[in-house]
């Protein structure tokens, strides 16, 4: 088990922008190897799709 202060200095650091960034890297990074692993077993490549869509709220300013 880690001391206090690293648990809090951990805890902090998964709070800033920089852990944010590296996050969304490896996300992506894995997203783009299983894509790649799927396109090899075969499957279809994904689609670009729309996944929601805005409605006015009929709301006049």
């Amino acid at each position: 088990m880690f001391s206090n202060s690293f648990e809090e200095a951990f805890e902090k650091f998964l709070e800033t922008r920089e852990y944010d960034e590296a996050e969304n890297y490896l996300f992506c990074l894995m997203r783009k190897a299983f894509i790649a692993g799927w396109l090899a077993a075969g499957g279809q490549p994904p689609t670009e799709a729309r996944i929601f869509q805005l409605f006015p709220s009929g709301k006049e300013k």
